[in-house]
């Protein structure tokens, strides 16, 4: 049975030539690269928790596990992505304290860079015009656990469809009983399940309103561990 999926996505990228995209994970007003299981909407305020923790008598510990940071600024990526002529590569906000870097970002690679993080109708028109190729959008049309259609569409109206990246990054449920084992869209930072599987009928569905998805594997973001072989073969 491994061998069998090893031979499926062995074919599955032979077929289709690879393209390396890059990405500037922004989080407090820097660039790092983190840990996506362990990003919470408490990770602002690690140094508060881990107060909190010591005063409960429990062992101090990392709220939010980082690979990367660096003082260097998400401008300075975004130029050496445009020397390099990197294309379709992504600024995501984590959280708070990440708008004036992003639109750096966007101004030193003009059109370069897609943008994430908070887009909604009422400020994806501005992000565009900061330099954004695209607008990436997943709590906002992931709403309530489901797809909002009428968001959706006044969105599409709004921008247009080839400026739309629908973020479908997924996971499991944890002991969820369905023997499909399904991967279900996540919103707020990775950290509420929406009811939205990411199967074929929803890339279908979804299609007809955006350019392109973008999909992180969320047990695996970040962990340095390679990519969810099932999830490379179920977007195949």
């Amino acid at each position: 049975e491994t061998h069998k999926k090893k031979k499926v996505i062995y074919t599955f990228f032979k077929k289709r030539k690879m393209k390396f995209r890059p990405c500037i994970d922004l989080h407090s007003g820097k660039v790092k690269q983190i840990v996506g299981s362990t990003l919470t909407d408490d990770g602002d305020d690690q140094t508060k928790k881990q107060q909190e923790l010591k005063a409960s008598s429990e062992e101090s510990k990392e709220i939010l596990s980082t690979n990367f940071e660096t003082n260097r600024p998400a401008s300075d990526y975004a130029k050496m992505y445009e020397r390099d002529e990197l294309t379709g590569g992504h600024v995501i906000m984590l959280g708070p304290g990440n708008t004036e870097a992003a639109k750096s970002a966007l101004q030193a690679y003009p059109n370069g860079l897609q943008v994430g993080g908070g887009i909604n109708e009422t400020n994806a028109q501005e992000w565009l015009s900061y330099g954004a190729s695209h607008v990436i959008v997943t709590s906002y049309v992931f709403h309530h656990g489901q797809i909002d259609m009428d968001r959706l569409t006044n969105l599409v109206s709004l921008i247009g469809k080839s400026k739309l990246v629908l973020d479908l990054s997924c996971r499991r449920k944890p002991n969820d009983t369905d023997p499909n084992k399904p991967y279900y869209v996540v919103t707020d930072r990775w950290q509420t399940y929406t009811n939205v599987q990411v199967n074929e009928d929803t890339l279908k569905q979804l299609s007809e309103y955006c350019d392109e998805f973008l999909v992180h594997g969320v047990e695996n973001e970040g962990k340095r561990c390679g990519i969810l072989e099932d999830l490379v073969v179920l977007l195949g």
